[in-house]
């Protein structure tokens, strides 16, 4: 294994400097297009070998933990590649997780540099307590009222790389730590991640296996920290206009006149991303016929887009469904033609979402489904009923959190000299080795004599005229829960109409007869980034006091249907 994985860029700009890196957009008025800049491989290369000296100068040595808190852009992957190469270790987080779950996270690292955009450091310097241990400050942008240098003031060009040459290459430990990385906490509260130098380079080996990409290719990236990958592989990125903290107010338009003046043939976004730039391309009759590959991630991609995607699109291009987490990039993926020819289908039947077979180097195994610690095997797998919490091992799983510690003894199973990554994911895998996805363990609904999981539930009831999506919650105490059916309606359709032809959709089959409360929900509360991950959890406390006659905060009843 090449332990110094971040080399690649370098590597990249010996072999074609002037080759654009990065294109970047600019800011765009409404109802016009953005200009783009492009920073090339050699600049990028120098660029990040001269942060890297003036970085470790500045006091940022091997082992601080840097948060990085910038909008995507060259200046992102300039400080990161920097920080590599002067052996920190960088701190990222998903900004649309909100700004006090953000502070309690970042403080809970401990960070000793913060390098950032104006608007992290006015927050760094009203919370200090939570940033007591930060030595090191640099702004990217222009420095208000705090000490501490500017990232322009480090310089960028051949005179500094004169000046402050290369910093020393020596081989980095395949065990170290490399970069630390938040979950979202939309389904639980975010654990800081922590990716060792061997996870991302087997995380690069395995993206370039599923990928297939090449160092003449252009590849859009909607979701910035991804682009990193690219880069080591020797692919341009495109950065259209978009809000770290809002990647679904992603304008398609811009996604459209990226692909068509770039001639992008990758496409890696967020199904945020995807489904309005397939609703746009349907509504115009617009085509993308030089794109040959996209790939999903962030949330849960539906299959519809995964499918649809197919129509706007060169025949011999593929979609990939991608399955991964922060502690596991990729898992697994399954292409839209392999989707379309059987799995799509039974996913109406009550089976779950079909995520497809392990990525290279990745085991998987099904764990009998606990809330509880588990330290051996032992009565621990193969579950009667073919049902299992999903877990996973190989060479790019994280094997620890940095925060908190009891993440550790409740996510991680030690075995040998391996250890195992519990997913809190339920699924099951089929005869062809493929991966099922039937919810998350910690939104299940039990019933006393019976187990409900969300996704093969609500994949039942998506499929009615009508429906939006639907959202299956319980309400009361485990084990002995009530299951609630909550429901988004189309524009323009009728409660009524579709209250009846949900009771009578969900009584054919077994696994739905048992759901006999309905409620039609204004709403849905969802993640704020990609718009995907459903707040069950909030959606049970407001099925219950609806159930409970209460009023709601609007000061209006909610509409029901108990069958």
């Amino acid at each position: 294994m090449d332990t110094r994985w971040f080399d690649g860029v370098r590597d990249h700009a010996r072999r074609r400097p002037t080759a654009p890196a990065v294109s970047h957009a600019g800011p765009a008025a409404d109802g016009s297009l953005p200009d783009y800049t492009d920073l090339s491989f050699a600049e990028l290369s120098e660029w990040s070998d001269v942060l890297a000296r003036r970085f470790a100068e500045s006091g940022i040595g091997r082992g601080d933990r840097t948060i990085v808190l910038i909008n995507p852009g060259p200046e992102l992957y300039a400080v990161l590649f920097a920080l590599f190469k002067a052996g920190a270790i960088p701190v990222v987080i998903d900004p649309g997780m909100g700004v006090r779950p953000m502070l309690r996270c970042l403080s809970a690292v401990d960070p000793q540099a913060f390098v950032g955009i104006p608007q992290a450091h006015v927050l760094r310097v009203l919370f200090r307590r939570a940033f007591r241990g930060v030595r090191v400050p640099v702004t990217v942008g222009r420095r208000w009222f705090w000490g501490g240098r500017t990232l322009a003031e480090f310089g960028r060009g051949d005179a500094e790389r004169v000046s402050h040459p290369t910093p020393d290459p020596r081989p980095v430990d395949p065990a170290a730590p490399a970069m630390i990385a938040f979950t979202t906490g939309s389904t639980g509260p975010a654990k800081a991640v922590e990716l060792t130098h061997g996870n991302l380079a087997a995380m690069l080996d395995r993206t370039q296996a599923l990928t297939g990409t090449t160092d003449r290719e252009t590849a859009l990236v909607t979701l910035p920290v991804f682009g990193v990958l690219y880069l080591l592989l020797g692919t341009r990125i495109v950065l259209p206009p978009l809000i770290p903290s809002r990647v679904g107010s992603t304008d398609p338009a811009h996604v459209v006149d990226a692909v068509t003046r770039f001639g992008v043939r990758t496409l890696f976004a967020s199904p945020a991303v995807l489904a309005p730039l397939l609703a746009y391309c349907r509504d115009r009759a617009v085509e993308l016929p030089t794109v040959r590959a996209v790939f999903s991630g962030g949330a849960p991609v539906p299959n519809t887009v995964i499918v649809g995607l197919r129509e706007i699109l060169p025949a011999d291009a593929e979609v990939h469904a991608g399955y991964g987490a922060t502690e596991s990039i990729p898992m697994s993926s399954i292409e839209s033609r392999e989707l379309a020819a059987g799995p799509a289908q039974r996913t109406g039947e009550g089976v779950g979402t079909c995520i497809g077979r392990p990525a290279p180097g990745i085991e998987v195994r099904l764990l009998t489904i606990t809330d509880d610690p588990v330290r051996t095997w032992d009565g621990m797998v193969q579950p009667a009923d073919g049902l299992g919490e999903i877990v996973v091992s190989g060479p790019n799983v994280s094997s620890r959190y940095h925060w908190p510690d009891e993440a550790n003894l409740l996510g991680k199973i030690a075995d040998g000299d391996r250890v195992w990554h519990r997913t809190g994911d339920v699924g099951w895998i089929d005869e062809e080795d493929r991966i099922w996805f039937c919810g998350r363990k910690s939104q299940r609904v039990e019933l006393g004599d019976r187990t409900l999981h969300t996704v093969q539930v609500e994949q039942v009831f998506n499929t009615v005229d009508g429906v939006a999506r639907t959202a299956l919650v319980g309400v009361g105490a485990r084990p002995r829960q009530r299951p609630v059916l909550c429901i988004e309606l189309e524009p323009g359709a009728d409660a009524a109409d579709v209250l009846a032809r949900l009771r009578a959709h969900g009584a054919d089959l077994e696994l739905t007869a048992v759901i006999d409360t309905f409620l039609v929900h204004p709403g849905f509360p969802v993640d704020i980034r990609h718009n995907a991950k459903i707040g069950r959890e909030q959606l049970s406390v407001w099925a219950g006091r609806r159930l409970d006659g209460r009023r709601s905060a609007g000061g209006r009843f909610e509409r029901w249907h108990r069958r």
